[in-house]
């Protein structure tokens, strides 16, 4: 059975928008270049190794299809060749290579899928994906990535939920730059 694994940079008010800051937001532009940050691309790197496949909403993955066909080396490498899993009622033909479109109802889906596949299927970005699967308990683990800033504007990575969602604390680890690294898993008996 598939592990449901959401992977995200945030900052410490919970923002994820625009981290690259190629959309437009007045605060993007966050992160920073990863690849000048060894410690993060090596988390990075190593959780794209352990992936079965990836799990992504329709932006996050044409954001990521307009990147990563044309690079090279071991990242670029594994994300290419891992197979994708789009949520999307829009696209129809998808460019980036192994990549499957998830139409009609994707909580099934996504159920289907976690069925279908053993180990991890990561899901980067992808926040309205993220608040649904969140939603319907379909997550199994959280991965953040936090950042040391506060933007007090911005998309966060949580909506409301409907009920608490209990979590336990796995790992914690700072890399560079003050950055937190930490891993929960969704406590599905409290």
């Amino acid at each position: 059975m598939g592990k449901i694994v959401v992977s995200d940079n945030v900052t410490l008010d919970g923002v994820i928008q625009d981290p690259a800051g190629d959309e437009g937001f007045r605060h993007g532009g966050w992160v920073g270049l990863i690849k000048d940050r060894p410690q993060l691309n090596k988390l990075t790197l190593d959780e794209a190794l352990g992936a079965e496949a990836l799990l992504l909403g329709r932006r996050s993955y044409e954001w990521l299809a307009a990147r990563w066909p044309s690079r090279s080396g071991e990242l670029a490498d594994r994300l290419n060749s891992l197979p994708k899993y789009v949520v999307s009622s829009t696209l129809e033909q998808p460019a980036w290579n192994n990549s499957t479109v998830l139409k009609g109802d994707v909580l099934n889906g996504v159920s289907k899928l976690k069925q279908q596949l053993d180990g991890e299927i990561v899901v980067p970005a992808s926040f309205q994906l993220v608040r649904a699967l969140m939603e319907h308990d379909l997550v199994d683990e959280l991965r953040l990535k936090v950042f040391p800033v506060v933007l007090g504007a911005g998309e966060r990575l949580f909506g409301q939920t409907s009920d608490k969602k209990p979590m336990r604390l796995l790992a914690a680890q700072t890399v560079e730059g003050g950055i937190a690294f930490l891993v929960y898993e969704v406590v599905r008996d409290a």
